[in-house]
């Protein structure tokens, strides 16, 4: 079972870790182009905060797809496993179009709810091109994770992390285009990865893929199911944005500019080790289904407890990493020649306490998130979600009247510590995903 584990989170990780690293990478470039690192810093914070609350929504595609495709292949459907493929791409399609058709109604009032200066505005309106680019390699992803396979994934994703990362470069400096060269970058990173997942999926899977039967892929049955765990898992992704989004929007209205970028710089540490951790989250929902599909209990339950451990250790990994490197990581992203570069460095020192506690608290949290998007638990994550959120929020004004900044890292620490316990609880214990295994 840990072969089988590290087989696909090994892949997953280095995918995923190449996210973190390319919001690294733009951080910095913002952070060392012009002569107000805080200001250029914020204004890419806000705008990538938009993006991540469009994607995060969208991505119950992904989700969606990979729970259902998972079990489709732990039965050896292959049929059922080509209708999904088709199902999440024409969803993603739809989706992708119907944002960039409504993109500036959209991009106002994204802009007026998180204060957006100009800066943003033009990021906004250059990268909204890549969305349908990427809502489509959802779709590619999930059902490439349901299939058992992490290494297309990753091979897609390190090359449109590494085309997005030397775009930014030459477009910010070489063409002087500041943040919105980042965001072209972003446009053509994203299709490029479009066309490398049909390239591969027409390699590596032409032998399994059945003829499309167009009957079976709208009958209403199968796609209700898709339907209604979709809209669980955009509920429960809507609640996870909000959080997310909340900690830049309340950052900008504490009325100083070195907090923002203090909380961006906090949460891009945050950021890496969640990706890190997702590999696992997504080693378990692949595994997971692929064992409820096939009616295996046994390896079900060994399944689980050796995700959970996993994320663990890869927990503790990030405590000792952050305890030990903190300060030198923070100041990748922050010009030593800035004339407020020190500044923010101590005043990060003020919080980072959160950020090497939180892994502990979400070690847990991140590996069930994986194994219930498996099970197509999505009720149980939407709930779970929905009462965490009302807990992130409570805690959060109630207390930053007495503590400040300090109430945000607080209510998102409970916010993590809820998640798991919630999604804990509504499964009686687990014994809802054994059942199913067992039907």
């Amino acid at each position: 079972m840990n072969r089988a584990i590290l087989r696909l989170a090994i892949p997953n990780i280095i995918s995923n870790i190449t996210v973190p690293l390319m919001g690294i990478a733009s951080t910095a470039i913002a952070g060392h182009w012009g002569t107000n690192s805080a200001a250029t810093i914020g204004a890419l914070a806000i705008g990538a905060s938009i993006f991540n609350f469009i994607y995060w929504n969208c991505s119950f595609v992904r989700m969606g797809t990979s729970g259902f495709t998972a079990q489709a292949y732990g039965a050896q459907d292959y049929k059922e496993c080509t209708n999904m493929l088709v199902r999440a791409l024409l969803v993603a399609g739809v989706l992708g179009l119907l944002l960039v058709a409504f993109q500036y109604p959209l991009g106002e009032v994204a802009l007026r709810i998180m204060n957006g200066d100009e800066m943003t505005r033009d990021y906004f309106y250059a990268r909204i091109w890549a969305v349908p680019a990427g809502i489509l390699l959802f779709g590619f992803n999930g059902w490439f994770t349901g299939m058992q396979n992490a290494v297309i994934p990753m091979a897609t994703a390190i090359i449109v992390n590494l085309i997005h990362i030397a775009c930014s470069f030459a477009f910010a400096f070489g063409l002087d285009l500041g943040i919105v060269g980042i965001a072209y970058a972003s446009v053509l990173a994203q299709y490029t990865g479009v066309v490398l997942s049909l390239l591969l999926l027409y390699i590596r899977y032409k032998h399994l893929l059945t003829v499309i039967d167009w009957k079976r892929v709208l009958d209403l049955e199968p796609l209700k199911n898709f339907f209604r765990v979709n809209r669980d898992i955009m509920l429960r992704t809507l609640c996870n944005v909000i959080v997310y989004t909340f900690l830049t929007a309340a950052s900008t209205r504490m009325g100083d500019a070195n907090i923002l970028a203090v909380n961006t710089l906090l949460i891009q540490l945050f950021t890496l080790f969640s990706y890190m951790t997702d590999g696992f989250a997504y080693a378990a929902e692949a595994l997971t289904g692929r064992f409820i599909g096939a009616r295996d209990s046994h390896h079900l339950r060994i399944c689980i407890n050796r995700s959970i451990l996993w994320s663990g250790l890869i927990a503790i990994g990030f405590v000792a990493l952050y305890v030990v490197g903190w300060r030198d990581l923070l100041a990748l992203f922050v010009d030593s020649e800035s004339g407020n570069a020190q500044e923010i460095l101590d005043l990060a020192g003020r919080y980072i306490g959160w950020i090497v506690l939180i892994p502990i608290f979400c070690a847990i949290p991140f590996a069930l998130d994986g194994i219930m998007i498996g099970a197509t638990e999505s009720r149980v994550m939407r709930d779970s979600m929905a009462l965490s959120t009302v807990g992130f929020f409570l805690l959060f004004f109630a207390a930053y009247p007495l503590i400040g900044n300090n109430a945000l890292w607080a209510a998102f620490t409970l916010y993590m510590i809820l998640r798991g316990l919630f999604q804990y609880l509504l499964t009686k214990r687990l014994r809802t995903l054994y059942e199913k295994a067992s039907e």
